[in-house]
Order: C-alpha cells, then structure tokens, then sequence
C-alpha cells in the first residue's frame, strides 16, 4: 500500500464523523415443528477441536443421508370449490360478489377458523396452488399442508375475485389437507385449483466463478472457485459469533459434534474505541488459520451526530451525499479540498472517512491473505436500513462508491463481493459483485424448509451465472427439503442469540429443536469444517512444547 493510501487510512480514524456500536438485531423468531428426525444412533468418543488445541468430548452422529420421496412428475389440473368443503359453522356460503365459480362462495373468517380442502394428487411432486379470492382489504392467509404451515401471503384490496398463487409446494401422493385461514374477516374464496409446478426443474447451477474484480488476488479466487465446484453438492454451513470468543460454535460443536466451515460476523466499531471491531479482525484471522472461512458484514453507523443503522434514527440520508464528481479514486487530501470548496457535502465526505477507516481494517487481512465473504449495504429495499431509506439509484451510487474505492483505490483484491439488496429493484451491475443472497427470518409458528420460494425467485432475475446464498436465516434450512425441492443454498449463515442460545448461553429449542441441528449439522448435504477442511488438503499446524529456560542458571549469570 502506497504512502497517500497509508495516510488516508490512518487520517480517516482521527477525523471520522461516524462510529459504530453495538446495536441489536431485530428480533424474528421461528419454531421448528418435531418429527423431523428418525431414529439417532450416538456415540461418545474424544474429538481435538480443530480450532483450538483443547480436547473436548463431545457427543457423534452417523452421516444422515439426504432423504425425501421419489419425484415422478405428472401433469394435474384439478379445482377444489370452496362451498363444498365446509367443516366449521362459522362459514357462510354466499353469492353477493359478482365473478364466482360454482355455487357460490366461502366467507365467515375471525382469524382463529380454517377453510380445510381435502384434496388429492397422483404423484409425489412440487404443485402450484391458485386460491380464488376477494377482499376489500389487504389480509395476510395463512396456509397449511396437513396440519403444518408452510407459508403466508397478502390479499389484493380490489373487492373482486382475483387468483394468489403459491408455487412449488411439495405434496407427497393421495390424500391431504390444504387448509387456509385469515387475519381479517372480509374475505370471500371462490376456489382452490392445483395444477403440477414446472418453475422449480429450471433452477440451475452452472455459475461463472470468475470474480467481479479483475484484479482478485489467488486467495480469493482459490476460495470463490471452491464455493462454484461445490455449488449444487453441498450446503456450507456458517455461524454467525457475537463476538470474538466463539461461543455460539463452540455450542453447536458440544451438540453435534461439527463446526460450521464458516465464521461470520459483524463489524461494529466506536469513535470512542476501534479495540472490539480490531479483536473481531484478529478472530477472523484464526479462524482462517485454523482452516475455516471468514465472513463479514457491515452494520454502519451513519456518519452524523444522530449515528444509527437504522433510516428512522438518524437524519442522515444518501441524496444529501451525492455527488457527479468521480471520488472514488481519489486521495482523501483531494476529497477534503473538495468539502472545503463547499463541492461536495458533509455527508459526503463523512462516507468517504467511514469507507476508509472500514478499508484500513480489512487491509490487514488482506495482508495476511486471507479471502473475505464481503457482504456490506445489507437488506436495503426493505429501507429500514439508512443506506437503503433513500431509494434504489442512492443505493446503486454508494455500492459503485464502496466497491470502486476498495477495490482500485485501496486494492482490496481478497473480498468476495455479496449482493444482499433483496429485490429486483436494489440489484446493482453484475460486474460489482460475485454472489447473491437473501435474508430470511419467518414466524414461529412456520417451520423453516428449504426457503425455495426465495431461492427460485432471486435467480430468476439475477440469472445462474451467480452463487445464491442463505446470507442471514432465523434457523437453518431443513437440507432434506433443499435438496427436494431443487434450491440448494451456495451457504447459510445463522444469527446469535436468541436464534440459537438461551439467557444461560444453552440452545433455544423454541427456535430450532436439538436434534433437527443434529441432523442437518451431520447431513451428507452440508459441509462443515472438518469436511471443508478434507477437501481443501488442511493440516493443522503441528503443536510443539514450550521451550522451558534453565532460570536458575541464568540467575547465576547475571
């Protein structure tokens, strides 16, 4: 790094405008339903953790193959009339809307009652199914398949009859329960219709494992072109740590004897103190060093006196930042003059600092040669995020700023640059970055599943030339339904805290029962470290005793 890039690194830390803190992840829960585990063979036997020297006993499991029923797939239209399934006298039949099929339709729902179908298929396959309704509100449907809740959706708020259609849910053949209840109680439905998916068999895999950055160093490719030969074979699990003693891997360790191949985290810094966010740097460096894979991501504090992540605690916004002047390359003593001419604003130049003072932390990995998972500007078409708040072509601005300026002007050529702007809107040029994914946390009263749905339609608009991933999940994904229903996940990377532990730092079963961790941690279709590292050729360093001085001797000496 030459002399004007050191300088701006190290200038950057004394002027920032912003600092970073600790803030708290937006809790949203889910609870896995039981029974999705056959019988468990455990043994008990003494495994060296591979990240530490310590000895631990743990607990083992069998590899659990994956699993589900044969697919044969047939061809199936079949509509269900809702008059005609009524099980609840709560339920009116009714004909006062215009457009309906049949003999009427079904209203009556409080929010507490079912519409059951009893309906029947001639093959285990993923169906499409089409509800019929009208409503003169927007009402979130719940659905379930056999007394299980696969899924919610929101009514249109027209008052006619218009059709919602989930697609690609697995039903297994004959008979089944498809039943559907509401938060509202205008609702009318018409008709269930369910005909064979034919989306789900176009999902592919052949992505381009070439970096956006022409100039990625041979870490980062080794890394990127491992992540593309495995795409498709493998899930790679990854944990999210709280911080750097790794105490939610080493609970998953305890429970099922694996470790994720992936540490992520989150780099929060303090104007007050850069020691927490550098202690995060150096955990990331062991673990490389221990074979695993480092990951991170950004929760960037806006660079003004009201510092928050979040666009409605802070005055900060992108379109006050701005700017057609190209800055991305420049030094910060030229960006500097350039506020001083009043040419660009305070908002500006306090994104450049914060840009930096992030660059200078990464520097030392890179130093190191270590590759980086690089996912910053996260879920910014939800606009709960400052980065995201001011619209799509802000957005696009900042990204194009971070990535030129990291990667020309600082030459950061070991990141690996994850999209995470979760819509079609947010998407940014394919040439800035390597891999899509998505955030998802459900209710808890939803078991998680492969998460399809999200899988298909993130690579229909970003196409299969790019690496999905499971960037943030609520729980991991059942790997027997991703590999069912055709969505197998590039990674997933699992929050802390209440998603996996209690108060006591013990697993939260509310969320994710025990043995469903067991099992989707041992499956064949997850890799986790030791699997990682069996591929890769990892050897662990050798461990040699301290060398003991004769301390009396030198005693004498002296």
């Amino acid at each position: 790094m030459n002399k004007l890039k050191l300088t701006a690194v190290i200038s950057s830390f004394a002027l920032t405008l912003s600092f970073f803190s600790g803030c708290q992840k937006v809790q949203r829960v889910v609870n896995i339903t039981d029974g999705l585990i056959e019988e468990i063979t455990e043994t008990t036997e003494t495994v060296t953790s591979a990240i530490t020297t310590d000895t631990t006993t743990v607990e083992t499991y069998p590899e659990y193959p994956v699993t589900y029923p044969e697919i044969k797939p047939a061809d199936m239209g079949q509509k269900y009339q809702a008059e005609e399934c009524i099980t609840n006298t709560d339920f009116q039949s009714e004909t006062a809307i215009s457009g309906f099929e049949g003999t009427g339709y079904i209203t009556g729902f409080n929010g507490n009652n079912l519409l059951d179908f009893q309906v029947s298929v001639p093959t285990n396959q993923h169906y499409d199914l089409t509800f019929c309704i009208s409503s003169e509100s927007e009402i979130l449907c719940s659905i379930q398949i056999n007394e299980r809740k696969i899924g919610q959706f929101k009514t249109n708020a027209e008052g006619k009859f218009t059709k919602i259609t989930m697609h690609g849910v697995f039903l297994t053949e004959g008979a089944s329960s498809v039943a559907i209840s509401s938060d509202g109680n205008d609702m009318a439905v018409d008709y269930l219709e369910i005909s064979n998916n034919t989306s789900l068999k176009d999902i592919g895999y052949n992505n381009n494992s070439t970096l956006s950055n022409a100039n990625a160093g041979e870490s980062a490719q080794e890394l990127m072109q491992f992540l593309s030969d495995n795409y498709g074979k493998y899930v790679i699990t990854g944990q999210y740590a709280s911080d750097n003693t790794n105490s939610e891997i080493d609970l998953i360790y305890s429970i099922t004897g694996k470790k994720p191949a992936i540490r992520f985290s989150a780099l929060q810094t303090s104007y007050a103190s850069y020691d927490e966010s550098f202690r995060d740097i150096d955990a990331c460096a062991d673990w490389y060093r221990n074979g695993g894979i480092v990951g991170l991501m950004w929760y960037w504090r806006s660079p003004d006196e009201k510092a928050s992540v979040y666009a409605e605690e802070t005055d900060f916004r992108i379109s006050d930042a701005t700017t057609d002047i190209d800055i991305s390359c420049m030094t910060q003593e030229e960006i500097r003059g350039l506020y001083g001419e009043g040419k660009i604003s305070k908002e500006c130049y306090g994104i450049i600092l914060d840009i930096d003072n992030m660059a200078g932390q990464l520097m030392s990995l890179k130093d190191k040669g270590i590759p980086v998972l690089w996912r910053p500007l996260h879920e910014a078409s939800g606009e709960w995020f400052w980065w995201g708040a001011s619209g799509a072509d802000d957005y696009r601005w900042l990204w194009k700023l971070m990535y030129t300026r990291m990667t020309e002007y600082f030459e950061l050529d070991n990141l690996i640059w994850i999209w995470n702007g979760q819509s079609k809107e947010y998407i940014v040029p394919s040439d800035t970055f390597d891999i899509a994914s998505m955030d998802i946390y459900i209710s808890p009263d939803k078991e998680y599943g492969s998460q399809y749905e999200y899988f298909a339609s993130l690579q229909d608009f970003i196409g299969q030339d790019k690496l999905i991933a499971l960037s943030e999940c609520s729980s991991i994904p059942d790997i027997d339904s991703v590999f069912r229903d055709n969505s197998v996940w590039s990674f997933f990377g699992l929050w802390y805290g209440e998603y996996l532990t209690d108060n006591n730092g013990n697993i939260s079963e509310k969320y994710m029962p025990r043995e469903y961790l067991i099992k989707n941690y041992n499956s064949a279709g997850t890799m986790t470290l030791d699997k990682y590292q069996e591929l890769t050729g990892y050897e662990p360093p050798e461990i040699t005793e301290p060398h003991t001085e004769n301390t009396s001797e030198t005693q004498k000496s002296t």
